[in-house]
């Protein structure tokens, strides 16, 4: 007897932006470990009947090791159970899906991956900030703010990165924005250059703080940023507006 396991993308956050894929295999599901990141909305919506698994990570804090929420899938999948494993965005943009998949696969489970719309791009869209644009960046980098603490050294190439044209984007890196800025700047970027970071994003308590490379570190700091939230760093951010951050719709 053999199950299935979906990795789910939940999107940026509310049933809005949840796709129609998505909400048949949470519905039908028996299992579903999920994190944090999908919101309250999506959480709340879970089938009453499903066996629900708290996979959340805080920080440095996690409920369940990533070897421990592999172990549930596999095990729950062998007992022939529809399993899902839901995440916020998309579960292949640094969310460990890929590395889920792998496991899976070896253990001869059947995958099927729903993609979920990536905060990466969708929240700064929110705010009214593209990535994209035909003037100012017809380039964009997506980075992880936060590595695998295990690895001896970055794969991060600060200096080509801070020499690059167009629109950086970094999910997970208010705990190293002063690390990121800094390393940025000493191998070249301006520090006038425009920066956002989005808390929040998608949710009734979304916030925006702006400001440049070289004072956002000091203004996150006075403003109590936490995570979770994205920062953009371009001249894209020039075309926020103050209020923008409310027109959108669930």
């Amino acid at each position: 007897m053999s199950g299935i396991v979906y990795l789910v993308g939940s999107g940026p956050g509310g049933l809005g932006l949840l796709t129609f894929r998505a909400r048949e295999v949470i519905d039908a599901a028996e299992v579903v470990l999920y994190d944090q990141l999908p919101g309250e909305e999506v959480l709340a919506s879970l089938p009453a009947s499903a066996e629900k698994i708290n996979c959340g990570k805080f920080g440095g804090a996690h409920t369940l090791t990533q070897d421990e929420i592999e172990s549930l899938m596999v095990d729950r999948a062998k007992k022939g159970y529809r399993v899902v494993r839901l995440k916020g965005g998309d579960s292949f943009v640094f969310g460990r899906g890929g590395e889920e998949m792998e496991v899976l696969r070896e253990h001869n489970i059947t995958v099927e991956v729903v993609p979920g719309i990536t905060s990466a791009v969708a929240v700064p869209e929110c705010v009214g900030i593209p990535v994209t644009h035909r003037t100012w960046a017809s380039q964009v980098t997506f980075l992880t703010g936060h590595e695998d603490p295990t690895k001896e050294e970055s794969a991060i190439d600060w200096r080509w990165l801070a020499g690059s044209p167009g629109t950086i984007v970094i999910l997970m890196g208010v705990k190293n924005l002063p690390m990121i800025t800094r390393s940025l700047i000493e191998h070249g970027m301006a520090g006038t250059k425009p920066v956002a970071i989005i808390e929040r994003g998608f949710r009734p308590d979304q916030r925006v703080t702006t400001g440049t490379l070289a004072d956002i570190t000091k203004k996150a700091e006075e403003s109590g940023v936490k995570p979770p939230a994205i920062i953009v760093i371009g001249e894209v951010v020039s075309l926020y507006r103050d209020g923008s951050e409310g027109a959108w719709s669930r």
